[in-house]
């Protein structure tokens, strides 16, 4: 099971789960087939498999997660209520090939920057989407209906008083009679 899946709060759901774009799988194998004669592309194939298989990224309905690490575990996580903002670094080469960097900045100096990942405007799609019902207020349903039964109550209070009829005004010499 993944490090998100375990960490998730009663009632959390992931949104969102980040992935690495198919051109590093492919740049990580093509060094395996091209470079593996000379034993270099061996090593830098299993860092990269190693990287990608460890690195975990999801945006849930209260969290922005992001976890690298196989024998040394980081984790960064910030809520949805606190993240400021979310910025999406691509360059035209990204755009054709769909995967770019997602960079989330939240209340106070937290900054999460995400590796290079498919589909970035699906992520950031998914954190505005999050961040926008969590700004919803929830209301108990006890507290739903007292506020109906006060706002009744005063919608037939308005109605059961009589309006008073406007009042004359007094005509005076240019301001001169204090109102």
């Amino acid at each position: 099971m993944r490090y998100i899946d375990e960490s998730l709060a009663p009632g959390e759901t992931i949104l969102q789960r980040g992935a690495w774009p198919g051109v590093f799988w492919f740049g990580a194998w093509a060094a395996l087939l091209l470079l593996g004669i000379v034993l270099v592309g061996v090593f830098i194939f299993i860092r990269a498999a190693i990287i990608m298989k460890t690195t975990d990224f999801a945006v849930t309905n209260r969290r922005v997660i992001l976890k690298r690490g196989w024998l040394n575990r980081r984790t960064q996580e910030l809520a949805v209520e606190s993240v400021e903002g979310v910025s999406l670094d691509q360059t035209i080469i990204q755009r054709l090939f769909g995967y770019g960097r997602v960079v989330v900045t939240g209340t106070g100096d937290a900054v999460i920057g995400f590796p290079p990942m498919a589909d970035p405007v699906a992520f950031r799609r998914a954190i505005e989407s999050a961040r926008a019902d969590a700004s919803e207020v929830r209301l108990a349903s006890d507290d739903r209906q007292a506020i109906e039964r006060v706002a009744n109550d005063r919608a037939t209070n308005d109605e059961s008083v009589a309006e008073e009829p406007p009042r004359k005004r007094r005509l005076s010499f240019i301001g001169l009679r204090a109102r």
